[in-house]
């Protein structure tokens, strides 16, 4: 019975529609991995430079509810009508062994041949095999769109059953987390370097920073008093390290002019010139004349938007106020940019001590001042600067009160110890990991 059987025509067509259901399903188990694991970034990339594939990968993978439903149907059928014509073939042919037989056998087969295999090779070029399966994933979603549909719609109403609502258009992870996650891999691996990954990640975070996080505070603020002499402000601002000093008149918090040096030389200059000629003649010179306006912004301004801002206006300097109008601080493009790619120096700057040291014994010696990103940045610790924004900032409010020299704290996994204290200023600290 058994070489009439193999001999017999169904035998031949049975092999064969197992044969194709199990491609099917391969290229149904190739394709989910290949149009999951594929990032939308590198497909992007691909279809700006006119590849078709990409193209349609992306558009397959903006319903991605759709697009699951879809393959896992059809790899479903396809799987469970090969065991069902495998088993009637085996019966056939070895009567009642032939359900155990045919088990072990598709079991093998749709294991390696349509499960492992494609979606390794899937998984190896995600996405080159995503634009080359694109094609037809899109036209068969069409195909078994109204059954899809419909299973789309007892499934949500089993979970809402439970409380639970899906959102076919909202994303797990935004593209900024995915990018974020990337930089942490690749740094974790050693195929991006500290410092890049903390330029992309200062990029990144300028939407989410304000103003306020960065700014120089007033009481650091060198500033001129418009009233005294024009030669006494001149020597001021020769003798300043900045280009551009705020002018005030009675109080600091009068903030009238901002006077930048090469506009005063200018004037300067064009004084002598015009005059006799005499340089004690300069303290006839109006200093105002020569101030720009001052320009105000909120302390709740995000970085980003600030940015723009000073290109827009051409400016580099703004003063910074609160919601009542009071002078906080100031902020300038530079602010903003050492932000991204960590501080910046020219020959004009004052050799201040380093905000962080390091001891033999692993201590960080830790400028007051010091903001809580730029230590995280600088020791790849992950402190929180959600009350804080400098590590004295975070010392007293953990502490609830404003610490001695001397006294000791642990938080955050951290211990915290202060070395110096100014008025009611913390100025320096020891910090060490707990």
């Amino acid at each position: 019975m058994g070489t009439d059987v193999i001999l017999d025509t169904a035998f031949w067509l049975t092999a064969g529609a197992i044969l194709a259901l199990l491609l099917m399903s391969a290229f149904f188990s190739g394709s989910e991995t290949a149009l999951t694991a594929a990032s939308r970034g590198k497909l992007r990339a691909q279809a700006d430079k006119g590849n078709a594939g990409a193209e349609i990968a992306l558009a397959v993978k903006e319903d991605s509810e759709r697009l699951i439903g879809a393959i896992l149907l059809g790899n479903n059928v396809a799987n469970i009508l090969s065991a069902s014509l495998a088993t009637a073939l085996f019966s056939r042919v070895l009567g009642a062994n032939g359900v155990a037989v045919a088990t072990l056998v598709m079991t093998a087969l749709v294991l390696i041949f349509a499960e492992v295999l494609p979606k390794t090779y899937a998984i190896t070029a995600p996405e080159a095999a995503a634009a080359r399966l694109a094609r037809p994933v899109q036209v068969l979603i069409r195909v078994l769109s109204p059954i899809v549909s419909l299973v789309r719609l007892i499934v949500r109403g089993i979970l809402m059953l439970f409380g639970v609502r899906t959102d076919p258009d909202s994303q797990v992870l935004s593209f900024r987390e995915e990018i974020i996650g990337a930089l942490a891999i690749g740094h974790s691996t050693g195929t991006v370097q500290k410092e890049d990954r903390d330029r992309l990640l200062g990029a990144l975070d300028l939407s989410d920073r304000t103003v306020e996080e960065i700014m120089r505070h007033r009481s650091q603020i060198q500033m001129l008093d418009a009233d005294a002499a024009p030669d006494a402000l001149i020597t001021q601002v020769l003798a300043s390290p900045h280009t551009r000093l705020p002018l005030f008149r009675g109080e600091r918090e009068n903030v009238v002019g901002v006077i930048h040096a090469k506009d005063l030389l200018r004037a300067v200059e064009r004084f002598l010139r015009t005059g006799d000629g005499k340089l004690d003649s300069v303290s006839d010179l109006e200093i105002l004349s020569v101030a720009m306006p001052p320009y105000f912004v909120p302390e709740t301004t995000p970085l980003d938007e600030q940015m723009r801002e000073f290109l827009k206006r051409r400016t580099h300097f703004a003063l910074v106020v609160d919601e009542y109008g009071g002078l906080r601080g100031l902020i300038t493009l530079e602010d903003i940019i050492e932000e991204i790619v960590g501080e910046i120096t020219d020959e004009f700057d004052l050799d201040a001590e380093h905000p962080l040291k390091r001891t033999d014994a692993g201590d960080c010696i830790v400028d007051g001042a010091m903001t809580i990103r730029d230590l995280n940045r600088a020791t790849d610790w992950m402190l929180p600067d959600d009350e804080a924004n400098t590590v004295a900032g975070l010392v007293i409010h953990e502490a609830q009160m404003i610490p001695s020299e001397g006294q000791v704290f642990s938080f955050h996994g951290f211990r915290f110890e202060v070395v110096a204290r100014k008025e009611n200023r913390i100025t320096r600290l020891k910090i060490r990991p707990l």
